[in-house]
């Protein structure tokens, strides 16, 4: 498990983060169409896992926005953000930010998802949502970086996670 805060008061995950040179584990999401997109659609390409709790907080619509931005600019890169919401909430946030270089995920009918990345937050008020966490993942599908933010209401290192991917 790892130790993380929410303002400031300790919260469990259910494990930790992949280990750096690791292989990703594989996962099943559901995005804005309702389609499944597994590991293997994104093969051959740099992978951003930008994982957070919800979509309509402050910190996770930053997050989402910062990635859309620095994606446009990378070649064979996706940035998928990743999140317990509803791939709705998902489409509407990006439509009406107009966000096109990030694509929405949601775990809602794939729970392993946050158990194989050790990111479900265990216990606490926001229990059963995911922690934010930044995964990379290089063109071989082994994990590059990695960061769990300690504290949910801080964004996470952009600067490190895109020197990782350079």
């Amino acid at each position: 498990m790892a130790t993380i805060t929410l303002k400031g008061n300790s919260i469990e995950t259910c494990g930790t983060l992949p280990a750096k040179s690791s292989q990703a584990p594989d996962f099943k999401l559901v995005k804005t169409d309702l389609s499944e997109v597994t590991l293997a659609d994104y093969k051959g390409k740099k992978i951003v896992l930008n994982i957070f709790p919800s979509i309509d907080t402050p910190v996770c619509a930053a997050s989402v926005r910062c990635f859309n931005k620095a994606a446009g600019e990378l070649a064979n890169t996706v940035v998928l953000c990743v999140s317990a919401d509803l791939p709705f909430a998902h489409t509407r946030f990006c439509e009406t930010d107009g966000l096109k270089n990030v694509e929405s995920l949601s775990v809602f009918r794939s729970p392993a998802f946050g158990k194989d990345y050790g990111v479900t937050i265990a216990t606490g008020p926001i229990a059963g949502l995911l922690s934010r966490a930044i995964v990379i993942i290089d063109t071989n599908g082994q994990v590059a970086y990695t960061e769990q933010v300690p504290e949910i209401t801080q964004e996470p290192n952009y600067d490190a996670a895109m020197a990782a991917l350079k």
